[in-house]
């Protein structure tokens, strides 16, 4: 079980805006893909959720765009959740630029566990926070990444 979900993200045109880097709404796109992703390979896709009645809901969104994307840029997303409360999962994100080692944007959702029917929020159930490893707020995240990807290639760094 992953701690800290990955994906490869090769910047199509489509998502360049008038600026020419990449839109914002298609960082929030990733963001979205990967959450569920994520989750879905930890056992929960989004039809484990529904036969349970409940689904996550989006709080709040917090980006900070610390350098631009161009198409054809590939982009490495790391996810991960930092906490669980009782209706409530924090969960962070990192878009990092292999090439030049670039973090191109720190992000993080609120998300809101509800009752699929009503909307109201419900508790998270015990299966649930279990099937994720929590990653703690203060931990370098793009660091322990590096670290495990030289160890995986045998080349410095594996412990």
């Amino acid at each position: 079980m992953p701690r800290v979900f990955t994906r490869t993200i090769e910047i199509p045109p489509e998502v360049i805006d008038v600026n020419g880097h990449v839109n914002n709404l298609a960082y929030l796109q990733w963001m979205q893909e990967a959450a569920i992703a994520h989750s879905a390979a930890q056992g929960w896709p989004v039809e484990r959720y529904l036969e349970a009645g409940a689904v996550w809901v989006v709080r709040s969104h917090s980006i900070e765009y610390l350098a631009p994307a161009f198409k054809g840029d590939v982009l490495t997303l790391l996810t991960w959740v930092t906490g669980f409360k009782r209706f409530r999962s924090p969960r962070r994100y990192l878009f990092w630029r292999e090439r030049d080692g670039v973090v191109i944007a720190r992000a993080e959702t609120l998300w809101v566990f509800v009752h699929a029917s009503s909307g109201r929020p419900t508790a998270i159930p015990p299966e649930l926070q279990q099937a994720f490893l929590l990653v703690p707020p203060e931990e370098d995240v793009l660091e322990t990444f590096l670290h495990a990807s030289r160890a995986e290639r045998g080349g410095a760094g594996q412990v």
